[in-house]
């Protein structure tokens, strides 16, 4: 579990494993989830799934500070376990943008797609990089604390092999190449939920096995008959003139003198990354394809 509350950035992440009262789980299977993950453990009673659910979506709720709601839409009584992840993260802009300067602008959902978004605006230096390899542009935006934003703006039809090449190295890669530049950066204010039955994607990738009934979980008990019947994800991402999952703020703008500038419009569907600057971990990532879609 990862807590880093203090008065500029706030983050929290954590594993939690719920058991059935009659499961028992092998003392190595319970001893190894601690110890890799840190797992909190909690007992509950999926022999009255309603119970059992509002236990865990309270549980999801109070850790993601209210954010992540109704998290778990059912539950089967025959359930013996549910791992949850969360993570939480709040922070404020190093140099924010003044709301007076966002206006209505157009954001292409695609090439033919227009939609009318709020569209934040600031000009000063950034650090920032265009990678020529996977054509794209790549804008850091610092939070005050320990972490930063990273929008990566691929040209147009070049969003998936952007997105096929978003590993660790690529980050990292984009961060050491990152030099300063004068920007008229043009930034939409995001506000997106997302519901996801993950168990696709992970029969994409050839994950199948486990959710059927040959799996071999026997590893959490000592003995065959457990399969995953389920896998979801939820997740919510608000971008605002005063930071992520942020509130109304007034901004005072001192310009320096003019100089030239490049103009990046972030008005095509774009890429979010947060990333904890000492680590280099990546905390969140995320696909904007509708700035306002819910």
């Amino acid at each position: 579990m990862l807590n880093k509350p203090d008065n500029e950035i706030e983050i929290s992440l954590g594993n939690a494993l719920f058991t059935d009262r009659g499961f028992k789980p092998l003392e190595k299977f319970l001893n190894d989830i601690k110890g890799f993950y840190e797992a909190e453990f909690l007992s509950s009673n999926f022999h009255n799934p309603p119970e059992a659910k509002k236990q865990i979506n309270d549980y999801v709720e109070k850790k993601t500070h209210g954010k992540i709601q109704n998290f778990l839409d059912s539950l089967d009584s025959r359930t013996v376990m549910v791992l949850v992840n969360y993570i939480y993260f709040k922070a404020s802009w190093e140099n924010p943008f003044a709301p007076i300067q966002t206006s209505e602008e157009d954001f292409f959902v695609d090439v033919k797609t227009p939609i009318k978004v709020n569209m934040m605006r600031q000009e000063g230096e950034y650090e920032s990089y265009y990678d020529k390899q996977l054509f794209c542009e790549v804008v850091q935006i610092p939070y005050h604390g320990t972490a930063e934003a990273i929008f990566i703006l691929p040209d147009n039809g070049k969003m998936k092999q952007v997105e096929n090449a978003l590993v660790k190295e690529t980050v990292c890669k984009w961060r050491k190449s990152l030099k300063t530049r004068r920007i008229n950066l043009h930034l939409p204010r995001v506000s997106v939920t997302g519901s996801y039955d993950i168990q696709q994607l992970f029969e994409k990738m050839g994950i199948t096995e486990v959710f059927s009934s040959n799996a071999d979980l026997s590893g959490i008990n000592g003995a065959h008959g457990l399969q995953v019947t389920k896998a979801v994800h939820k997740a919510l991402l608000k971008v605002h003139e005063n930071g992520t999952e942020a509130a109304a703020a007034t901004a005072i703008i001192i310009r320096k003198v003019h100089q030239p500038s490049v103009t990046i419009k972030f008005n095509r569907p774009f890429i979010m990354l947060i990333v904890d600057k000492a680590s280099a971990i990546t905390l969140f990532m995320g696909k904007i394809v509708n700035p306002i879609e819910n």
